[in-house]
């Protein structure tokens, strides 16, 4: 893990606002965390180029892991008191030590996908039971080991069918241009990789197996407890980096480019198109949206749920934690309910 966001002193010193909740010489140290070059984490790079931080009255530190397991283990250490993580990791957080789910960061069930090498692609699309004693290297108990499962099931193929390989991101990549297997789970932006250096393309992705992967906006328990408005203000920076990504589409895009580039990813143009087109994010009223209960058991309740029940299902987790106990919408009705920070959240 490393700090990163380089401009985070420079840009939250530089930015003295007359926002509400923001008195430049009361800013408050808060520890925040997440993924490097990682599109969903675009809101925090943006925040802190553009000095939203001060102006929610936060001066942060960043931290950043290469993946969500390490990153979980960190927070129950109280190493972080928010960030974004994958829904996989969110889960095992809530199940082991009650991590609190707030929000969510983007929809990424099409960038999680099995890839399949374009020798042998075709093949496997026309037959899938051919992918039957075929090795697949993934990241396991992660997104795209909940998509890849799905996948499988879909074409009508067991867990046991295939062998899965535990790699991290990088060695999957290296193992599939050394020739070390046909099949690769890779998130975005590793899938565009794959597409580009290592001839490969997709087979399926969690959208096309049903396997919806939302990426989550996650809270230290205890943090949740004792500051809550601290949790809103840093929502309402993430959501109108959100807000602000959609209405300035080519800049956005730019910042992309740097963002990775800070994490030591060099992305394409048609890479860059392709995380804007295919993860869909979430303003704070379509996130209120996601996370109502009126009904009954809201979207994200249930999205979350179905990959607690992947990971019993695996042995990862004892029993699927229930989504009443670490999913928590009150956070997000806070930044609504505040006129200043809502009218902020929404770049307005």
């Amino acid at each position: 893990m490393k700090p990163t966001l380089k401009a985070a002193a420079l840009a939250t010193a530089a930015s003295v606002a007359t926002f509400g909740p923001a008195q430049a010489e009361e800013l408050t140290p808060i520890n925040l965390s997440y993924q490097p070059a990682l599109y969903w984490a675009l809101p925090f790079y943006l925040a802190t180029e553009f000095g939203w931080w001060a102006e929610v009255g936060l001066d942060p530190s960043f931290t950043t892991f290469p993946a969500g397991a390490p990153q979980i283990a960190a927070a129950q250490a109280n190493d972080w008191d928010v960030g974004g993580t994958g829904s996989v990791p969110a889960v095992l957080g809530a199940a082991r030590f009650g991590l609190v789910t707030a929000g969510l960061t983007n929809d990424e069930s099409a960038a999680n996908a099995l890839m399949a090498t374009n020798d042998a692609i075709e093949g496997f699309r026309e037959d899938p039971s051919s992918l039957a004693g075929e090795r697949v290297l993934l990241t396991t108990n992660s997104t795209v080991d909940y998509a890849t499962r799905a996948c499988l099931e879909m074409m009508g193929l067991g867990q046991d069918d295939v062998t899965f390989v535990n790699l991290g991101q990088a060695q999957v990549i290296t193992g599939v241009i050394a020739g070390e297997a046909s099949l690769a789970g890779v998130w975005a932006p590793n899938t565009y990789t794959l597409q580009e250096r290592a001839d490969s393309d997709y087979l399926c992705s969690g959208a096309d197996a049903g396997a919806i992967v939302p990426g989550a906006l996650v809270v230290r328990p205890g943090f949740a407890e004792e500051s809550p408005e601290l949790v809103a203000r840093v929502l309402a920076a993430f959501l109108r980096g959100v807000v602000w990504a959609r209405e300035n589409p080519e800049e956005a895009r730019r910042h992309l480019v740097d963002f990775y580039s800070d994490g030591g990813v060099e992305i394409s143009d048609a890479a860059v198109n392709a995380e804007f087109d295919l993860r869909p994010t979430f303003s704070l009223e379509e996130q209120l949206e996601l996370l109502d209960r009126t009904d009954g058991m809201s979207d994200i309740d249930q999205w979350l749920t179905a990959i607690g029940d992947f990971m019993t299902s695996v042995g990862t987790t004892d029993v699927t934690p229930d989504a009443m106990d670490y999913i928590d919408g009150s956070f997000m009705q806070m930044v609504m309910d505040d006129p200043e920070l809502r009218a902020f959240a929404n770049n307005e």
